[in-house]
């Protein structure tokens, strides 16, 4: 091989690992607010920010995922803008949290505290979190324990082609439930990635590792910590228990000043060897020793119903053959892709109605998460849940209703954080450009944090 041809291999394997990207535009006249309201840009040139607190001593403090740079980071904000305080952390990192003095640190696979002194101390590990979705921001209730939720393995409960990335890292990971359950002894077939020299079939079932089969009333024993939870321990870690179960991606938690516990839940693609559609994004009322209905309902309703049918493939059939319990029927549901993710409550009168949400939506992964279907018109907002009524309307959004990228535009691209300060401004953190080519790639220094006040 010559060395022009070596030379354009490489450019192009650099180009794989490092797509390059357009400057991002920002411009907040090209997002809409209710009349009274206004827009500002508070930060730029961010990485990946992916949840921003403000403690009680009123320090801002910002979360960056770490997925551009292979290193989450703790940032403080400062006279010279925000500076990395701790870095070092497994990605992607979801979420910090402050409490007694110690931040909390939610990456993949453990919580860690920095101390005042900025030393770090794990103080969970081994969190089954090598899959599509990882353990996420601590939160702190009122009896002093601490809440995490912790993300399903898979998209629908089967380990398949859409999980290659993984599970030839760690080929024997698969999804773990709540409680003993009963499997119906479904199994996919697929290409055995694994062993492609072969050019065998593999046979999979629910809650097994790739290429594992499982036979009908095959037992499945329950675990803490389970995929698709919510977690509480005490704020030393110690004292692991189970909340709830059957959430496929529980991101964010967040109790009201009722002392309910609410999640942000994701419901599940058009993708992998079980393929569901129109699976709403749910936001539930969280209950203790509840079953929210993962893997076989989806907002509140059995995936067995023709509306989950996606178009030209199979009805999607149960996994479980018993089922702990009819699980409740969301708060609120969102349109499937809107990937709703940080949310808040609002306890300031001058600036809406009191104690409603408002929740940052991050908006589709299509044409991966769709089955191959172009981009929907949902997302890339902040919404509004009226909590008297469970209604949602849209309360910031582009102008164009698309990701600021999708038409050349300055203003949001992936909302992912929405948070509020002691004066009552709200401040919305936007994650950052995705590839044109793949959407789960994201080019760095092109996080925004906006300021919205009335």
């Amino acid at each position: 091989m010559n060395n022009k041809k070596v030379r354009k291999n490489r450019d192009e394997e650099d180009g794989l690992k490092n797509p390059k990207y357009a400057p991002r535009k920002v411009n907040p006249e090209d997002i809409q607010l209710p009349p009274g309201y206004k827009i500002q840009v508070f930060a730029k040139d961010l990485d990946t920010p992916i949840n921003l607190i403000i403690t009680e001593d009123n320090d801002m403090l910002l979360a960056d995922s770490g997925v551009t740079s292979g290193s989450g980071k703790v940032l403080k904000l400062t006279s010279k803008g925000f500076q990395v305080i701790a870095e070092g952390f497994n990605p992607p990192l979801t979420g910090i949290n402050y409490y007694n003095g110690n931040i909390y640190v939610s990456h993949r696979g453990s919580i860690t505290i920095i101390k005042p002194d900025g030393t770090k101390q794990d103080i969970i590990s081994g969190l089954p979190s090598f899959g599509d979705h990882h353990n996420n921001q601590v939160i702190f209730g009122a009896d002093g324990k601490m809440y995490f939720g912790q993300g399903t393995a898979t998209n629908s409960g089967v380990v398949g082609l859409d999980n290659a990335g993984w599970v030839k890292k760690y080929p024997y990971f698969h999804d773990y439930p709540g409680s003993t359950i009963v499997l119906t002894g479904e199994n996919y077939v697929t290409k055995n990635f694994l062993k492609p020299y072969e050019k065998k079939l593999a046979y999979t079932g629910a809650y097994s590792p790739f290429g594992v089969p499982t036979v009908p009333g095959e037992h499945v024993k329950g675990i803490i910590p389970a995929n698709g939870s919510i977690l509480r321990a005490n704020p030393d870690g110690s004292n692991l228990q189970l909340v709830a179960w059957g959430l496929r991606n529980p991101f964010r938690i967040k109790f009201d000043h009722n002392n309910r516990l609410f999640c942000a839940n994701h419901g599940a693609d058009v993708r992998g060897s079980r393929p569901l559609d129109k699976c709403p994004d749910e936001f539930q009322l969280i209950m203790p020793g509840m079953w929210y209905g993962w893997p076989d309902y989806s907002g509140g309703l059995p995936v067995t119903l023709p509306m989950f049918k996606p178009e030209g493939m199979s009805q999607p059939k149960f996994l479980l053959a018993y089922h702990p319990m009819i699980p409740p029927k969301p708060f609120a549901n969102f349109p499937n892709h809107s990937a709703t993710m940080g949310f808040t409550f609002n306890y300031n009168k001058d600036f809406g109605d009191f104690g409603d949400a408002y929740i940052a939506e991050f908006g589709s992964n299509a044409p991966e998460t769709t089955g191959g279907k172009p981009l929907p018109k949902v997302g890339h907002r902040v919404s509004q849940i009226h909590m008297n009524t469970g209604k949602i309307s849209t309360f910031a959004i582009n102008k164009s209703g698309y990701a600021a990228s999708y038409t050349g535009g300055g203003g949001f691209e992936r909302p992912i954080d929405v948070v509020f300060d002691k004066d009552g401004a709200m401040y919305v953190v936007d994650f950052a450009l995705s590839s044109p080519n793949e959407s789960n790639k994201f080019a760095p220094n092109t996080g925004v944090i906006w300021k919205i006040t009335k």
